[in-house]
């Protein structure tokens, strides 16, 4: 059995093994990375050896770990990304290769259903009823979408928001507040098994989710990097946002809204940027916090997206998908009752 594991932003990990009495057996780990010296690969082979199949990666982790002495260098791979390349060999985690993708790109929503269509489409994964998609959103409204767990009034200018007839909207997901406006936003969603970032930290999935679009964004000439914990951001500033929300069952909603555009002085009038996040930024003024798309690539955002869609088939297995008229349904039911009311919206208020 084999399994393979891409370290974002370093190097293959590949792990062959066969399984004997329910204990690995013959273990050989290879792969492009570095590591010195030579003969520390005999020893992540041998700790890995005799150790039980159903082993969790913190386990086989630990495992590698306490096998190497202080004088033992790992470059562009950890003991994690050998314990999850061991975990995909034994069909316990999977990889980006093991799936295919429906791409979901339809035509403008309001901002509710958006996040109606969210939810639905992240438990009907996990209901098993849909497979892993790749979703594109086009705005019908401008919006200012708010993290789960943000305080309403403490994120938002009521009167700047009604000023500019921004619909504000509460996701499930953590993070922060988003100011999107139709044609100045690239937001897409992820909808994927929990077995996809298996023995990954939270802060690691989002980089490993997201390193698609900073390929993408490579082949546009753009040098945009992930800086932890959730934001993409080139050297002149932040490019996007990125927020998780994980089942119970186990699947993974990962949604991120890009500035294609931005009218910075209207996102001032309707967010409240304190000072603090502004300082934890590196910056003084919030104009100078977002780097918009536009000005790095000189496209049209539709040239953009198409160009986005593209390099995702080019790296994985898709079809074109649709939402299902029970998904719909299901979805505008959820916008009328939970994501259009102002007890969600103020849920913190």
């Amino acid at each position: 059995m084999r399994g393979e594991y891409k370290v974002p932003g370093g190097k293959l990990v590949a792990v062959d093994v066969e399984v004997e009495a329910g204990r690995l057996a013959r273990v050989a780990v290879s792969g492009d990375f570095f590591l010195e010296p030579d003969d520390a690969l005999e020893d992540i082979d041998g700790a890995l050896t005799g150790m039980p199949e159903t082993a969790t990666v913190a386990q086989l982790a630990s495992a590698v770990q306490g096998a190497l002495g202080d004088d033992v260098t790992m470059v562009g791979f950890s003991p994690e990304a050998v314990a999850i390349a061991v975990r995909r060999a034994l069909g316990h985690a999977t990889g980006w290769s093991d799936h295919t993708f429906e791409i979901v790109h339809e035509g403008p929503e309001e901002p509710a259903m958006h996040l109606a269509l969210d939810q639905v489409l992240t438990e009907e994964l996990d209901a098993g009823r849909r497979g892993p998609t790749l979703r594109i959103w086009e705005w019908a409204s401008p919006a200012v979408i708010i993290g789960s767990f943000q305080s309403l009034r403490n994120e938002v200018d009521p009167e700047g928001a009604e000023r500019h007839g921004v619909t504000v909207v509460r996701r499930i997901s953590g993070g922060g507040a988003m100011f999107v406006e139709p044609g100045n936003t690239i937001t897409y969603s992820l909808y994927v098994p929990g077995s996809l970032v298996e023995g990954l930290s939270f802060e690691r999935s989002y980089a490993f989710l997201d390193d698609w679009v900073l390929g993408a964004l490579a082949e546009l000439g753009v040098e945009a990097t992930y800086k932890p914990l959730n934001d993409i951001a080139s050297p002149a500033g932040k490019i996007a946002g990125a927020a998780q929300k994980r089942l119970r069952g186990g699947a993974v909603l990962h949604h991120v809204t890009m500035a294609y555009d931005i009218d910075a002085d209207k996102m001032l009038e309707v967010l409240r940027i304190g000072r603090e996040k502004l300082s934890d930024k590196g910056t003084t003024s919030a104009n100078k916090r977002v780097d918009p798309v536009r000005s790095q690539t000189g496209m049209a955002r539709e040239d953009v997206i198409e160009a986005f869609k593209a390099h995702f088939r080019s790296r994985y297995r898709t079809v074109e998908g649709k939402v299902t008229p029970e998904e719909r349904e299901r979805a505008q039911e959820l916008a009328r009752t939970k994501f259009s009311t102002p007890e969600w919206t103020a849920r913190v208020p």
